[in-house]
């Protein structure tokens, strides 16, 4: 596996990258994938749920987990993940990762999607965006915690609430 900089990605500050990173757009409406382990396992998966800003003091980035899903194992696991962001002629593989289990289907073979080491966890080579995130906190959402109920029922009928890992972005790569 190839590290982020032999693929032709080039660190950049946090600070840069915000310049042009539309929140909204970026995890909102284009998507990401969060992706959790290193060389010897890991797993991806596609997510349109998420923050970026400040905390503590901090660059971060906020993602969200449900218990089910595969990824969880990896992102609880580990110390740090990823999100990248990626080109729209990517639109179909960012779909089969939101919709195939890394534990029934080998993702890379499935899209396309080229591993490539990025400071001990792994991002793709078609990504143009990466955030390596140092995890400082994780915390499940409870049904408790919710003032707008109508969310429980129209987002959790299963009670399968996300679990919050909010990640120092510790290096920014980008194409």
């Amino acid at each position: 596996m190839k590290n982020i900089l032999e693929a032709g990605f080039v660190q950049v500050s946090p600070e840069e990258a915000g310049k042009d990173f539309d929140v909204f757009k970026k995890i909102g409406t284009e998507w990401m994938l969060v992706t959790a382990g290193n060389a010897d396992g890991f797993n991806t998966m596609t997510a349109s749920w998420g923050f970026a800003g400040i905390m503590w003091g901090k660059p971060c980035a906020v993602t969200v987990i449900r218990p089910q899903r595969y990824t969880k194992e990896f992102i609880d696991r580990e110390e740090t993940f990823t999100l990248s962001f990626y080109p729209e002629e990517c639109r179909q593989a960012l779909g089969i990762c939101g919709s195939k289990s890394g534990r029934d289907t080998d993702k890379c073979a499935a899209t396309g999607l080229v591993p490539v080491e990025a400071d001990g966890s792994v991002a793709f080579e078609q990504a143009k965006l990466v955030f390596v995130c140092r995890k400082l906190y994780a915390a499940p959402l409870e049904a408790g915690g919710f003032i707008d109920t109508s969310l429980i029922q129209s987002m959790y009928s299963g009670e399968d609430y996300h679990t919050a890992y909010i990640g120092e972005i510790a290096a920014v790569y980008k194409k």
